[in-house]
């Protein structure tokens, strides 16, 4: 691989490889030094990657597995905001509903981070970066039925716990 090939099959993924990293890790720091970190590994191993199908996948396998041997090594909690990575509260919205949306990602967020790792994970994956099934399966190096059931029992844990909280006093 030239660096052509890789401004044009790994830099684009950056973005993605952040939010992952964020998500796993809580800290925006730490988030920008395990990136830095893969696509250090990605350059340095150029040589094969001309064998990799999916650039993408390969790099969030390398993300997921550099944040996890950082948390390890720091044996540290997981925290952080889901908005803090994303701008989804827009101009055009009243401050009612910022109000609304605020809460909402802040519960969704802390819902998350209850997860167990896997769910968390899967759920990251699928619900905010759109990855398909196979995707996940293969960042994750999970068969499809696993991937399956844990976004089902990730969506179930948030919905009934969203449930409960919003119906307080009714």
């Amino acid at each position: 691989m030239n660096s052509d090939m890789f401004e044009t099959r790994v830099l684009p993924t950056k973005n993605k490889l952040f939010r992952f990293a964020f998500g796993l890790l809580g800290s925006r720091e730490d988030a920008q030094d395990v990136v830095q970190e893969v696509l250090i590994k990605v350059w340095d191993g150029r040589e094969k990657m001309d064998t990799i199908e999916n650039m993408e996948a390969w790099c969030m396998r390398i993300t997921k597995n550099v944040s996890l041997d950082r948390l390890r090594s720091k044996q540290q909690k997981i925290t952080g905001s889901m908005s803090a990575g994303f701008d989804v509260l827009s101009h055009h919205l009243s401050p009612l509903e910022r109000t609304e949306i605020g809460e909402s990602i802040q519960q969704i967020t802390e819902l998350m981070m209850a997860l167990p790792d896997k769910q968390r994970q899967v759920m990251h994956l699928r619900d905010i970066e759109g990855y398909s099934y196979n995707e996940i399966g293969e960042i994750l190096e999970m068969d499809m039925s696993q991937v399956k059931v844990n976004l089902f029992r990730a969506r179930s844990f948030v919905r009934e716990r969203l449930i409960k909280i919003n119906a307080y006093g009714l």
